[in-house]
């Protein structure tokens, strides 16, 4: 029996418990919200389509009822607004994790946690703090959505299937994000070789363009619709799977990073193997200087916000 435990029940929870209903990767998926009505709503509408799918069993549950989970996805915390950066979410949503984190640890002790909640970097960092788990078992989902939505623009240009395309988004779920252009290729053509053949043109000018549109992906949707929930379940529904099924495959989660890419003790979203232990592996892709500077640029708003929270 798999179970995953999903704290929080608002669009993201439960876009997320509908499509990991739809993968049909765990037995049991549990939903908990302080809004005990709307979760319960959420755990009827999806169990109501259960039986035409694989046997899982959705319930409502309080955090002593997540018990023995496998997976603990977090989504709960202060919902973003518009105009408001994710990194100004900080101190509303540290008070929120203080609440229920430790006692989610010590219910599900063998647990692996997974926050999707924004600022994600900073709150994994802090859920890092608050469980006492090894850092390969608490895990943010990072930039795997970032890097997605650069494949899909890439894709589109390139007018190509956009899984076709090797490239990452690295650090900051966040403004500070940047895209692994030295390192993109398309199947194993360096981008600018491919562009060439396909009779594109290509430069430093379209790139800086697809990277702001992948950064201000997000903004578009949440200004145009008031948040984003499809793409973000996708993503975190990807990794569960990934754990789930001990696929040892690389995706670009939230990790705990320590003496590699010349920055310690922070997360960030890097290159990692992900398995049913949580990280296996942190990779280290080759970045040319003007990457290194950005990550570098990136991982300093991280800490400059980390050393606003006293961990007491």
């Amino acid at each position: 029996m798999r179970k995953i435990s999903i704290i929080g029940a608002g669009a993201v929870g439960a876009t997320t418990a509908f499509a990991l209903l739809q993968k049909g990767i765990s037995s049991q998926i549990v939903l908990n919200d302080v809004n005990q009505e709307k979760a319960m709503g959420e755990v009827l509408d999806l169990m109501h389509g259960s039986s035409l799918l694989k046997p899982v069993d959705v319930i409502l549950g309080t955090l002593q009822d997540t018990k023995d989970s496998d997976i603990i996805i977090i989504t709960a915390g202060a919902t973003q607004k518009p105009g408001e950066t994710r990194l100004d979410l900080i101190s509303k949503n540290y008070q929120i994790f203080k609440s229920f984190v430790p006692e989610l640890a010590k219910q599900s002790p063998n647990a692996i946690f997974l926050v999707v909640a924004n600022p994600v970097d900073v709150l994994s960092y802090i859920t890092y703090k608050l469980s006492g788990f090894p850092k390969e078992r608490v895990i943010g989902s990072g930039t795997v959505l970032d890097t997605a939505r650069l494949r899909t623009l890439l894709g589109k240009y390139m007018g190509i299937d956009g899984r076709n395309i090797h490239s990452y988004i690295i650090g900051e779920h966040g403004d500070s994000e940047l895209a692994t252009w030295s390192s993109t290729r398309v199947s194993n053509l360096p981008i600018n070789e491919f562009a060439k053949q396909m009779d594109l043109p290509w430069d430093k000018g379209l790139e800086d363009i697809i990277e702001k549109d992948v950064k201000n992906a997000g903004y578009e949707v949440l200004n145009k619709k008031g948040a984003t929930y499809y793409a973000v379940a996708i993503a975190v529904t990807r990794i569960c799977e990934a754990i789930a099924r001990n696929e040892k495959s690389i995706l670009t989660v939230s990790s705990y990073v320590e003496n590699m890419y010349g920055v310690d003790d922070v997360y960030i979203g890097v290159p990692a193997i992900i398995s049913e232990n949580g990280v296996e592996k942190l990779l280290e892709i080759d970045l040319e200087e003007e990457e290194k500077l950005k990550l570098k640029n990136s991982v300093d708003v991280l800490k400059g916000v980390l050393k606003s929270i006293n961990f007491k």
